[in-house]
């Protein structure tokens, strides 16, 4: 089971810490941040307390209403839960109770200043990724007007240079050799590197290259979402390629189905510009358009007429 350390949080945000600091190695290990409202007033069922506890504005301020020994009644009956911390939004001071109780029970207490709302997108943001189930494979990763394709294929087979081309044409540099996939929900595939790789690129017969500094800032990103499965394959004399349509096929990644298509090398071709027509086809097929279809229809209506 992947997860992420209080410290890890805290350097992540650059959160202040307030009790609980010789506590900071204690783990998170569920994604998503729950606000204890309903806790505060005794309602438990239900209760996430594997998750970061957000203490925002309508938190403190209603506890601020109760009296001193109800406050530490239901202070008490949320911290005896024992949830990995407790983080206070929009730089809220009047919390002296909250970091006596956490000192005593060895839970962070940390306080960020951002708002309530802007602070639990973005860490709900973070650890969905953090905590994501992933795996890594050999391949390439770029974005195609805005299109996350992953480029596979036998090794020397020409994907790091394919990549090449695309960057030169505009589009964005993910990932070489080691990719990094992330499951992110049923349908979502995110595609990023695994830092040590990041930025650089790989070509036989010359060497390293880091895509930034030779192609500015816009050329590489961090991560994209997968949609497309391209794999780079020898061209075989025998095989059918000029279909008018391909049957869909599918390759299988932690559980998420994700369109494969066989691009064949042959000299001459140009395979980035295929890659580019396919994730350009992609695309209009989400819009519901098929020009098979378009052109099957042309045929019917001619031979109606």
């Amino acid at each position: 089971m992947k997860t992420v350390t209080v410290q890890k949080l805290k350097e992540a945000f650059h959160l202040e810490v307030l009790a609980g600091d010789s506590h900071m190695d204690r783990v998170i290990t569920r994604p998503r941040t729950h606000r204890p409202g309903l806790e505060f007033v005794g309602y438990f069922d239900f209760f996430p307390m594997n998750r970061v506890q957000v203490l925002g504005r309508k938190e403190i301020n209603y506890l601020l209403t109760l009296s001193v020994e109800e406050r530490k009644l239901h202070i008490g009956n949320v911290v005896k839960y024992h949830p990995p911390c407790f983080i206070v939004t929009s730089g809220q001071q009047e919390i002296p109770y909250l970091i006596l109780f956490c000192e005593q029970e060895g839970i962070p207490l940390l306080r960020t200043t951002e708002t309530t709302t802007e602070f639990i997108a973005r860490l709900d943001s973070y650890l969905i990724k953090a905590l994501a189930p992933e795996i890594s494979i050999h391949g390439v990763c770029v974005n195609v007007s805005g299109i996350g394709v992953l480029l596979r294929g036998k090794s020397g087979i020409g994907k790091s240079e394919t990549a090449h081309t695309l960057i030169r044409r505009g589009h964005r540099f993910v990932a070489d050799d080691i990719v990094v996939l992330k499951k992110l929900g049923p349908a979502t595939l995110l595609g990023t590197h695994n830092e040590t790789t990041r930025e650089f690129l790989a070509l036989r017969s010359v060497g390293l290259i880091n895509v930034v500094r030779q192609y500015g800032r816009r050329a590489f990103q961090e991560e994209t979402r997968i949609v497309l499965d391209i794999e780079l394959a020898p061209w075989q004399e025998n095989s059918l390629n000029n279909e008018l349509e391909v049957e869909p096929q599918f390759t299988e990644y932690l559980g998420v189905k994700i369109p494969h298509i066989e691009v064949q090398l042959q000299p001459g071709r140009d395979v980035a510009g295929l890659i580019e027509a396919a994730a350009n086809n992609w695309y209009l097929k989400q819009l519901g358009y098929s020009a098979a279809e378009e052109f099957m229809k042309r045929i019917q209506d001619e031979m109606q007429q």
